[in-house]
């Protein structure tokens, strides 16, 4: 039971990231910004605009990470770290991801 509220959390997670999806979607169709194993956007060409896209993502996140976990009884680098894998899973072709050991590539 708790590991199905986890992943409908996680999967409104995404959904509420809709509301962004536009900027988002834009910096990343540019290779602005990608995703990271970590649950967190990174910035792949910092850009004033990308970097602040990042910081107000990824303050958005960790607040419904730790609500999350909070919920569930769990950490919340167990939150971000599953957060993390379906972002990862759910970015288009083309896209930057960040793999474990660091590096940017296009999936």
């Amino acid at each position: 039971m708790k590991t199905i509220k986890l992943l409908l959390a996680v999967l409104l997670l995404g959904a509420s990231s809709l509301a962004l999806a536009m900027s988002l979607d834009d910096a990343k169709g540019q290779g602005l910004v990608g995703e990271q194993p970590n649950g967190y956007l990174g910035v792949v060409k910092a850009t004033p605009e990308a970097v602040e896209l990042v910081a107000d993502i990824n303050n958005k996140r960790r607040e419904a990470y730790e609500r999350i976990a909070r919920e569930n009884g769990i950490t919340l680098d167990q939150v971000a770290t599953l957060a993390g894998q379906k972002a990862i899973e759910r970015s288009s072709a083309g896209t930057y991801v960040r793999t474990p050991d660091g590096q940017w590539v296009t999936k």
